[in-house]
């Protein structure tokens, strides 16, 4: 009994959608952003592009080349350094008062609202 030796790619993030220029189901990978399959059905292409992505892992691997880290697997921290010009500083500091929110927390709500 033979078992299979590539490595897991679960846990990448990964989308399928339509692509009309292709009249196919589209699979992507975020870490891997230059690798697709296309395919007739959405299962199809998210199987097949599991499939080159361990291929591609596993050739990483063996080269000694860096795999990326699933987006799943990393930690956060909660926190990032943002620079902004001097005037938008100002008018979203505005905004936050007006609110009667920290300018903190009013960045985070304008964040939420636009992912």
């Amino acid at each position: 009994m033979q078992t299979d030796t590539r490595p897991d790619v679960s846990h990448y993030t990964y989308r399928v959608s339509w692509s009309a220029d292709d009249a196919d189901y589209v699979a992507t990978c975020v870490e891997f952003p230059s690798l697709s399959w296309l395919a007739g059905s959405q299962v199809e292409a998210l199987q097949g592009l599991e499939q080159l992505l361990a291929d591609v892992v596993a050739d990483m691997a063996a080269t000694g080349e860096q795999v990326p880290e699933p987006f799943a697997d990393r930690s956060y921290s909660g926190k990032f350094n943002l620079r902004v010009g001097e005037n938008l500083h100002r008018e979203l500091a505005i905004h936050a008062a007006e609110d009667g929110l920290s300018l903190n927390q009013y960045v985070v709500r304008k964040l939420t609202a636009a992912g």
